[in-house]
């Protein structure tokens, strides 16, 4: 199959018995309270069009593997036709070819290498052992790709697939430049730490009310007729209400820029190039128990298994962590035949997909040379990002800290403009814009 894993990595699988814990019967009760608002009839009738959904969906994407994921150029996102934008957001997940030039690459990944090697000493990563996911924000490099101006008007773009009230709007597809790590991933060594996970939060999904909101045509039986690009409803939802791991701001899209170039087995990306049906499945899923048969004709048959709300198990989902996916757990999504490679990326490239899209990394890195990225999403204007925003200029104007979504337990107490090669408000591109995309302009 194209651009699909020939051996399936030995990620966890999610049973019952290693759920979360659930001494008050809490998470029971969120459960009880979605039926009670929903009704039983109307959230099996959603378990069953999506199931079948998937069926034509998760043939389509193993038949065809990496193609699947469109190709556009930067050039040509600039004037994108209705029809285009439509496919993209449908699909949920696009490379955009050239978004600064190779050599521009090139440069950004030597001098951050150099920055990396001058003050390795004190930067951290993930895995502790063999750190390459480092625990860096304000290097000259990062700055300067968030900041990048053809970077922005991007960011705007793909900011603009969402909509809020048409009447009262309180977001601005204005982009944020939410700092976050970066990658120098070196080859041959494995890396199992980030099988199928959705960020943005996991139990949350369920629990806050106005997150819940955002799907709420997934429990009231209309699956279809689900809208992922509704700013309106997502603007106030809390993903981070438990702490952990989760980004406390709204990021329309996450997304790899490429300093180096880096194909298939060479710890790139992988992708279910779909968005609305898989998080619908992975919604619904913790309502239902599988037949007693394992034949794989019954598991596969959604008619056979039993609305369950009995025990407060939610597969996969744990409160502070990611929401996980695995072929036990969720077996219509097939994650084996549909985590698809993304297409072999070159240095100047981005690759983007929707906040609510299931997504891992190769754990194999057979090639050569590093491979490195640095994570700039499109982070729109709305009250909770701003908010976030204030706090982590004060981190960057307060000797470039750690932000606070990337401090607590996992961090180290060091500034950043203590480091050889420290720009700091130099590094910023783009003049106002990114002044203001930074937070140093009042939001």
């Amino acid at each position: 199959m194209p651009g699909t894993l020939k051996v399936w990595p030995d990620w966890p699988e999610f049973t019952s018995s290693k759920g979360e814990a659930d001494p008050t019967g809490s998470l029971l009760k969120y459960k009880q309270e979605i039926v009670s608002i929903n009704g039983q009839e109307n959230i099996q009738k959603s378990w069953l069009k999506v199931c079948k959904e998937l069926e034509t969906l998760t043939d389509e994407i193993a038949e065809k593997g990496t193609n699947i994921i469109p190709e556009v150029k930067y050039e040509d996102m600039l004037n994108l036709s209705e029809e285009k934008k439509e496919e993209l957001k449908k699909r949920g997940c696009f490379v955009v070819r050239g978004v600064v030039s190779e050599e521009q690459a090139n440069t950004w990944f030597k001098d951050l290498k150099q920055f990396y090697l001058d003050n390795k000493s004190d930067i951290s990563g993930w895995p502790e052992e063999t750190p390459f996911v480092l625990r860096l924000y304000w290097s000259p490099t990062q700055l300067a790709a968030r900041s990048h101006p053809r970077h922005l008007r991007l960011q705007r773009i793909l900011n603009e697939f969402w909509h809020d009230s048409p009447t009262s709007p309180t977001t601005s597809p204005d982009p944020l430049s939410y700092a976050d790590a970066v990658r120098i991933r070196p080859p041959k060594i494995p890396f199992p730490g980030l099988g199928p996970h959705i960020d943005a939060g996991s139990l949350c999904r369920w629990v806050d009310p106005a997150y819940r909101s955002v799907y709420d045509k997934v429990f009231a039986g209309s699956p279809e007729e689900l809208d992922l690009y509704d700013l309106e409803k997502r603007k106030d939802a809390k993903q981070s209400m438990d702490g952990g791991y989760h980004s406390t701001v709204l990021r329309a899209y996450q997304g790899w820029t490429a300093l180096t170039a880096a194909g298939k087995q060479e710890g790139s990306l992988l992708l279910y190039p779909d968005v609305k049906t898989t998080i619908a499945y992975v919604l619904l899923r913790p309502f239902f128990s599988p037949p007693e048969s394992d034949k794989e004709e019954d598991i596969m048959d959604a008619s056979k298994w039993k609305f369950d709300i009995s025990s407060g198990w939610f597969p996969g989902t744990f409160r502070n962590e990611s929401q996980r996916a695995a072929p036990g757990s969720h077996p219509h999504l097939r994650v084996r035949e549909c985590m698809v490679n993304i297409p072999r990326m070159e240095p100047g490239d981005t690759v983007w997909w929707h906040c609510d899209m299931l997504h891992a990394v190769e754990v194999e890195h057979l090639g050569e040379n590093d491979a490195s990225v640095v994570y700039v999403a499109a982070t729109p204007t709305t009250e909770i990002n701003k908010a976030y925003m204030r706090e982590q200029v004060k981190a960057f104007l307060d000797g470039g800290k750690a932000p606070a979504d990337f401090g607590g337990d996992y961090s180290v107490d060091r500034n950043e403009s203590e480091f050889k090669g420290w720009v700091g408000e130099a590094g910023i591109l783009s003049g106002e814009e990114g002044r203001r995309a930074a937070g140093l302009v009042a939001l």
